[in-house]
């Protein structure tokens, strides 16, 4: 479990940080010089090497385990999950009050850069080419690979060693801790338990899936405003 985890974060560190930028510079292109459009779709392109990297790796490393237990990886619209996943949207004001409850413990230190993310840049200018192709990256890309690797892979293989409960909490903290932005800890982690919770509930990744859309979804409306 531990070497997949390890494998995980070593490809995404190495696609993103190096692969994507590497091809870039060979076909000419400088990420900062890219139009709002090209910056999106870079994003979007980034994002699905990523995402799958990371599958191909929980593919390759699972291999000599198949067949699988029936609840891995499950993934079926059936069953009565979507009260679940009301409930849990229901959490999302709660998530956000979080954020701020983490910020005040853990301010922004004074001299840090505030930087200027690029999907914030196109939500400014308007554009709405670029604001449609960050939407599929965090509503759509974003939720699928993190869920097959979080609810999919990790929380399940915990349960080999503790209770469900305390799968749900590892789970969500290597969840949060992911992210590596420590101003939003707390919300991840809670975030994370109510994913973990949906998806204990049901044994479906579906749910999880769709509740991780709708708070991204939900929080990139917000930055519309």
């Amino acid at each position: 479990m531990m070497q997949v985890m390890l494998l995980w974060i070593t490809s995404f560190w190495f696609v993103g940080s190096w692969i994507i930028p590497f091809l870039a510079h060979i076909s000419g292109l400088r990420k900062e010089t890219l139009t709002y459009r090209g910056q999106a779709f870079y994003s979007l392109l980034t994002d699905v090497a990523e995402g799958i990297a990371g599958i191909a790796i929980l593919h390759r490393c699972l291999a000599p385990f198949r067949p699988l237990s029936s609840y891995w990886f499950k993934f079926s619209i059936k069953g009565k999950w979507k009260f679940d996943v009301g409930l849990g949207c229901l959490m999302f004001p709660l998530v956000n009050r979080l954020s701020q409850v983490n910020l005040n413990l853990l301010p922004m230190l004074p001299h840090a850069p505030v930087t200027v993310l690029s999907v914030e840049q196109s939500i400014v200018a308007r554009d709405p080419v670029a604001m449609a192709l960050y939407a599929v990256v965090v509503t759509v890309c974003a939720p699928i690979w993190e869920e097959v690797v979080f609810r999919g892979f990790l929380l399940p293989s915990l349960t080999r060693y503790m209770p469900v409960w305390c799968s749900i909490l590892v789970s969500s903290l290597a969840f949060a801790l992911a992210h590596f932005n420590m101003q939003r800890m707390l919300p991840l982690v809670f975030l994370g338990i109510v994913m973990g919770t949906v998806f204990a509930r049901s044994r479906n990744l579906l749910p999880s899936m769709v509740l991780h859309s709708l708070w991204n979804a939900f929080v990139f409306i917000d930055l519309m405003k």
